[in-house]
């Protein structure tokens, strides 16, 4: 007999495939009623994955290693909480998670969807069936987690990978996947447009809202694994230009374009059918993310599987999603096609600006990610692209997309002069011409400050690279303040502007906000890091950028599934004490496997971090001691986008239906 979760994936799949074919033959044949089975189908559907998500789960936490998948990525000894996460800690599960996770958003889909044409409610659950149906298969036929082990009979695991018994094993891969997979609603409802022809603003609205979830979850996915990188992987690093990191960025780049296309086609009726495109590619690059993680054609320490036959499978339904998407718009094209014109001076020709560079960027990564795979395969050689080539190519792009971003806003719709805003662009760059160079300059003389003269940590008082950052980002932060004051009410003070502005505009000032927050977070740290690898015994003390690190003790540890050297290290600054910190080297009792567990002072200027790396000979360590500005800026404006996506999404109101 099949287990309950194996069995219930059958019936999943037989359901999505009913959710595929009853609404779309009740499309083709005026039949309401059919079309009306798709809420229910959808229903069923997310109760079936649900179940057979909890019953992966509940092997897990008991335990019930005649099942291959838990043998492989569990242990006795494994703390609970770690046991249940395990769930999606390889292949097998996390891809059971994509579809259960595909189920939640189609489940949340259908409270919304009452005001909308049953033509077109039905037809977005239908594509949105066919694309759960492949994914389901695909669990079933190549990626069964509920597959039993050769030997039934087996007392203990071979344990979850110890990179992966972390928190943010916990928080990370689901907040991905709400982002990737929530793509699948406004692919599905695009599609859905094109076939039956509804676009107006009610159906642009309904679609931002998705889109808005889809991209918040996304940026938050991607910033906490930037900060799990940073502290687990044990080198300090925040973003390597890892294959597998570019796979969760492309899609959001293209769909952060996507945001303000929909904005400028929901207000002006512009820019449809790019609309229509973007959201079409950007579940399409979701779905390459999910080929390149699984394929194992690129090497990277986040891939969660090697197995090609795997990868042609997905690069089969990528194929199909592409085709059926990229079909539908030339086909039907006319039918959304809006001919408003747009001023060559206007906020429509700001975004188009915004979304051709943002295009141009996401091309760039998905080129150099590819690049060495399309090489390989052509059998020309073999190369490797590394972060000099996307530093060298996105950060000119991002330069221009600030100056963009510190102008659209203050830009009227339809058309404006620039008499109009002449006067605060003057402002805003002779503020930020002057504060740049100024705050570059203050932290190098506070720094420098605290070091003797000739010290290797000293640096230049002004670094060309992080003044013009610097300068760029202060440009948006005034453009920012100029957007508020311009739309205080007459003659009230900024003060009373700034707390007067409506939610959708706020959104906006914060998104902007966060960007700038990140892009200063990376300058610094980027630039102004200083790293240190060198022998310490205990009682020797190293001095790094000011701070004095003292190795006080080492003394050996038992946690609950591993062994581990810790270390007592007192930190000092200019002779006062700060507090102590303590790295650990684990050696992990099931695998065998090495892992440091580095120890971090966070602040909001900058972070020390200590790392044991290895014992050397005469009962000396190899310590990585690193002091990081500013470093916690790039996740903290990764929080503050999300909140703006949140807030965005709140300013929406409900659509009302739609017209043909």
């Amino acid at each position: 007999m099949l287990p309950i979760g194996e069995l219930t994936l059958y019936v999943a799949l037989a359901t999505a495939l009913l959710l595929l074919f009853l609404p779309l033959i009740g499309l083709v044949t005026h039949n309401t009623k059919l079309m009306q089975t798709a809420k229910p189908l959808t229903l069923w559907l997310f109760v079936l994955l649900l179940t057979s998500f909890v019953s992966l789960g509940y092997a897990f936490y008991t335990n019930d290693f005649s099942y291959a998948y838990v043998f492989s990525n569990s242990n006795t000894q494994l703390p609970a909480i770690f046991r249940l996460t395990a769930i999606w800690g390889s292949h097998e599960g996390s891809m059971l998670l994509w579809v259960f996770t595909l189920s939640l958003w189609m489940f949340v889909a259908i409270f919304f969807m009452r005001k909308l044409p049953i033509e077109l409610t039905a037809t977005t659950l239908a594509i949105l069936g066919a694309i759960i149906a492949s994914f389901i298969a695909f669990v079933i036929f190549t990626s069964n987690p509920f597959e039993r082990a050769i030997n039934s009979i087996v007392f203990d695991g071979r344990d979850l990978n110890p990179l992966l018994q972390d928190v943010g094993l916990i928080i990370h891969p689901p907040l991905l996947y709400m982002g990737y997979v929530g793509f699948a609603i406004p692919y599905a409802f695009v599609c859905a447009i094109l076939i039956n022809g509804y676009i107006d603003r009610t159906t642009v609205r309904w679609l931002r809202p998705w889109v808005l979830a889809a991209w918040g979850f996304l940026t938050l996915g991607i910033t906490v694994g930037s900060w799990w990188a940073y502290y687990e992987l044990g080198w300090g690093g925040w973003w390597f230009w890892d294959p597998v990191e570019n796979a969760s960025l492309i899609p959001w780049i293209l769909s952060t374009a996507l945001l303000h296309s929909l904005i400028t086609t929901e207000k002006r009726q512009v820019f449809s059918v790019w609309s229509v495109l973007m959201a079409i590619l950007c579940f399409s690059l979701s779905v390459l993310g999910t080929f390149l993680v699984r394929s194992g054609v690129l090497t990277s320490v986040h891939s969660f599987a090697a197995d090609p036959r795997r990868g042609a499978i997905i690069l089969i339904i990528l194929a199909c999603v592409v085709i059926f998407g990229i079909a539908l718009l030339l086909m039907r094209s006319s039918r959304i096609r809006q001919h408003n014109g747009v001023a060559l001076f206007s906020r429509e020709t700001g975004i188009l600006l915004n979304n051709i560079f943002l295009s141009v960027v996401c091309f760039i990564v998905v080129l150099g990610t590819l690049y060495p795979l399309i090489v390989d395969m052509l059998q020309i050689g073999k190369i490797s692209v590394g972060p000099n080539f996307f530093n060298k190519t996105v950060n000119p792009l991002a330069m221009i997309l600030l100056v963009i971003l510190g102008i659209t806003p203050l830009v009227r719709y339809k058309k404006d002069q620039l008499s109009r805003i002449r006067k605060p662009l003057i402002i805003m760059a002779i503020a930020a011409v002057i504060m740049g160079p100024l705050s570059n300059a203050a932290y190098v003389v506070y720094v420098n400050g605290l070091l003797p003269e000739g010290h290797a940590d000293r640096m230049p008082l002004i670094n060309p690279m992080v003044t013009l950052s610097l300068i760029l980002c202060y440009w948006v932060f005034f453009g920012i303040l100029a957007e508020i004051a311009m739309h205080k009410p007459r003659n009230a003070s900024f003060i009373k502007g700034f707390f007067t502005q409506s939610m959708s505009r706020v959104a906006m000032n914060l998104g902007h906000l966060g960007v700038v927050v990140t892009i200063v977070g990376i300058t610094m740290t980027s630039y102004y890091s200083v790293e240190a690898d060198r022998l310490l015994k205990v009682g020797q003390t190293e001095v790094v950028q000011g701070y004095e690190f003292k190795l006080e003790n080492l003394e050996n540890i038992k946690g609950p599934n591993y062994f581990a050297t810790k270390g007592t290290f007192s930190v000092s600054y200019q002779g006062k004490f700060l507090r102590m910190m303590h790295p650990e080297k684990r050696i992990y009792a099931a695998s065998g496997m090495p892992i440091s567990e580095v120890a971090l002072r966070a602040s909001l200027f900058d972070d020390l971090y200590i790392a044991l790396a290895e014992e050397r000979p005469g009962q000396s360590w190899a310590i990585r001691l690193y002091v990081k500005p500013f470093i916690r800026w790039i996740w903290l404006g990764g929080v503050i986008i999300s909140i703006a996506a949140l807030l965005a999404m709140l300013a929406l109101r409900r659509p009302e239906r739609a017209e043909k």
